[in-house]
Order: C-alpha cells, then sequence, then structure tokens
C-alpha cells in the first residue's frame, strides 16, 4: 500500500512539474508574441487613438463651422 501511495505522490509531482514548465512555456510565448507585434507596429505609420481622437474632434468643428457658414450665405444670398 505504501508503495502504490508513493507512485501516486510521484505522479501527481510529475503532473504539478509538467504544468509549471507548460505555464513558463506559454509565458514566454507570450513575451515573445508582444514583442513581435510591437516591433512590427513601430514599422507601421499608424497613429494613437490620442492623435485619432484629435484629428476626428477638428472634422466635427469644422463641419460644424461650415454648416453655420452655409447658413449665414443662405440668410445673405434671401436679403440681397
Amino acid at each position: 500500500m505504501q508503495s502504490r501511495n508513493k507512485i501516486m505522490d510521484d505522479i501527481s509531482q510529475l503532473m504539478t512539474n509538467a504544468m509549471g514548465v507548460a505555464q513558463g512555456a506559454k509565458d514566454e510565448a507570450d513575451t515573445a508574441m508582444k514583442g513581435l507585434m510591437d516591433r512590427w507596429l513601430a514599422g507601421h505609420d499608424f497613429v494613437t487613438r490620442e492623435e485619432f481622437d484629435a484629428v476626428r474632434a477638428m472634422a466635427q468643428k469644422a463641419r460644424e463651422e461650415n454648416e453655420a457658414l452655409k447658413l449665414r450665405l443662405e440668410a445673405l444670398e434671401a436679403k440681397g
């Protein structure tokens, strides 16, 4: 009976070690993939979210100003 428990303990320890190795490999793969993606993105001309939001706000303001000028022009043409 004692030898059976020893075998089960050994198998349990082996499985625990295997899970630790698998987790380490996953962490290493994640780190490598993140580094690869960072290098790939740095090599392209992408804008940041902040830059995109700033340009979008500028475009919205320009549309609003354009609409106001259009209404003003229509009012001046109606007078003249």
